[in-house]
């Protein structure tokens, strides 16, 4: 029975060790080519919904975005506004370091998000304090991932995560708007 054991133990090491997590560079030469600054330049509509790790929807909500770009500076203003009635605000500076790179800051962000971007992929992660009822906040970090579509459809899909466990996911449309 113990070899049994350590068998099933040593395949599942392997199989484990031979998984790949996907990368930005994946995306190279994918079209369309996903430019956040240009993407995100003037106004866009996002529809949303968070999931708890069971599956189970959580919250709905639909955010109108404003982007503005200077120099190498994108400023995204986002007003909030959930189903259940609450309303929440964000402001992202994003500064383009390089092509591929990205870094951002936010005033409820905890220190600086980083992202990396090919083709049409483009991955965004991040701490926040969010808050869990009415007294509490939790720290968690979010590892977004977006894609872009035809028709200029952005498809967003954001693993939530405290202490390295998962505890939701987000899935995001944006809509350019005229």
């Amino acid at each position: 029975m113990r070899k049994i054991a350590a068998f099933c133990l040593a395949a599942s090491a392997l199989v484990l060790a031979s998984c790949s997590s996907m990368t930005p560079e994946d995306f190279k030469g994918k079209t369309p080519e996903l430019r956040l600054d240009e993407y995100f330049q003037g106004k866009s509509k996002a529809y949303g919904i968070f999931e708890d790790r069971f599956g189970n929807l959580r919250r709905e909500f639909v955010v109108d975005v404003v982007g503005t770009v200077e120099g190498d500076t994108l400023t995204l203003d986002e007003s909030f506004r959930y189903k259940d009635g609450e309303t929440d605000h964000r402001v992202w500076t994003i500064r383009k370091i390089d092509e591929h790179h990205y870094n951002g800051t936010s005033p409820d962000i905890i220190g600086t998000a980083k992202g990396s971007g090919y083709g049409n992929g483009f991955t965004w992660t991040y701490d926040i304090d969010l808050k869990v009822g009415e007294h509490k906040t939790w720290r968690v970090n979010f590892t977004d991932w977006f894609y872009l579509s035809e028709d200029g459809v952005l498809l967003n899909r954001a693993s939530v995560t405290r202490f390295g466990v998962e505890i939701g996911t987000l899935t995001i449309t944006f809509i350019k708007q005229p």
